[in-house]
């Protein structure tokens, strides 16, 4: 795929294929810049400004951004011709790692991590966060059964459990977030034996 200028428009055009307009293949968002880029190089094309100056280099800066998102959007390698220098550079798509190394270890995007697991910090956070659960739970169930009807103190307790099981289902392989699920669980699972107690 080879991104060029062509007059004031922006061409994409295929090396077996006819020149095609971007809108189609890119989307209207991206079509949109590339064709405000194109009407800027053409003008700094027709004003005769060289390569040497500050502002070419912006509008050539600006297209090899525009082509590495090009490339990106198409998952394919875009070879992008410069509208100032005249020069041809191909432009690979990104890699599908894109998330930066924080983001993988904080969210779990690399399960071979050879980081040693933290029990003893980990089960610490889990045994805290259990304990404020618990408690929480239990709190809310003694304050409805005093204030309310049994029926109506179960179905809170029930409420609030429902509630929290997708949240937890759904962030139980986060690796830091993990140690406050376990102990979430954990502190609902052991305040029923109190709602039951409370309630019955």
């Amino acid at each position: 795929m080879e991104l060029r200028v062509q007059g004031e428009r922006v061409v994409l055009a295929g090396y077996d294929a006819d020149n095609e307009d971007p809108d189609g293949a890119v989307g209207a968002e991206l079509t949109e810049a590339l064709q405000e880029w194109a009407r800027v190089a053409a003008a700094f094309t027709r004003a005769g400004t060289g390569p040497e100056d500050e502002a070419a280099a912006v509008v050539s800066q600006r297209g090899r951004q525009l082509a590495a998102r090009v490339a990106a959007t198409l998952g394919e390698p875009v070879n992008y011709v410069d509208p100032v220098t005249a020069t041809e550079q191909l432009v690979p798509p990104p890699r599908n790692d894109g998330v930066t190394v924080l983001a993988r270890r904080l969210l779990g995007g690399d399960p071979q991590a050879a980081e040693p697991t933290p029990w003893g910090t980990g089960l610490t956070v889990a045994a805290f966060v259990g304990v404020v659960v618990a408690v929480a739970m239990l709190a809310l169930v003694s304050t409805l059964a005093a204030e309310t009807t049994g029926w109506l103190t179960l179905g809170a307790a029930v409420m609030v459990t429902a509630g929290l099981s997708p949240s937890l289902w759904l962030a139980r392989k986060l690796p830091i977030v993990r140690w406050v699920v376990l102990g979430a669980a954990a502190g609902v699972a052991v305040s029923w034996v109190g709602v039951l107690a409370i309630v019955l």
